[in-house]
């Protein structure tokens, strides 16, 4: 059966550091909270009659492995891989192996603005739409982008 929206939910991965959202460097990062991201991506999913699965790991390989598993059972994937976007071509190369599901790529923060080692993402090359600058409503903006890509009526293998 196809994957989509109304049968297969986002996985939404989180990478490094990202469980210490909205205690990390608030005045980067704001003061919400990893829950609380969850649940504003579930109500956004919800609004579209899908659900998420949110996912955080600090490991580059568990990263990859929940990828792998995204290939298989989920109709999209929001990513913020955190530091591993300027470091990980494993990330890149597990996301390149998702042929036809969508990948948005989320960054609270806006790294344009930030240390130039942060302007490059490994990421960015595979994603479908970046999302940076938005704060945590930036994950709204990328599950409504999943929604419009993997809805009811797209059909994705």
């Amino acid at each position: 059966m196809p994957r989509n929206l109304a049968n297969a939910p986002i996985m939404i991965l989180n990478g490094p550091n990202l469980n210490l959202l909205g205690q990390r460097q608030p005045e980067i990062y704001g003061s919400d909270t990893l829950a609380d991201v969850e649940r504003m991506c579930a109500e956004a999913a919800a609004a579209h009659h899908g659900t998420v699965d949110p996912r955080q790991s600090n490991h580059e390989g568990r990263l990859v492995d929940w990828i792998h598993e995204a290939r298989l059972n989920h109709c999209g994937i929001v990513i913020n891989p955190g530091a591993y976007s300027h470091t990980s071509v494993a990330i890149l190369d597990a996301l390149n192996a998702c042929d036809g599901l969508p990948v948005i790529e989320v960054h609270v923060s806006n790294i344009h603005r930030r240390e130039s080692f942060r302007h490059h993402s490994y990421v960015s090359l595979r994603a479908d739409g970046v999302i940076a600058g938005c704060g945590v409503q930036g994950y709204v903006f990328a599950v409504d982008r999943i929604a419009a890509l993997a809805g009811p009526g797209a059909a994705r293998a």
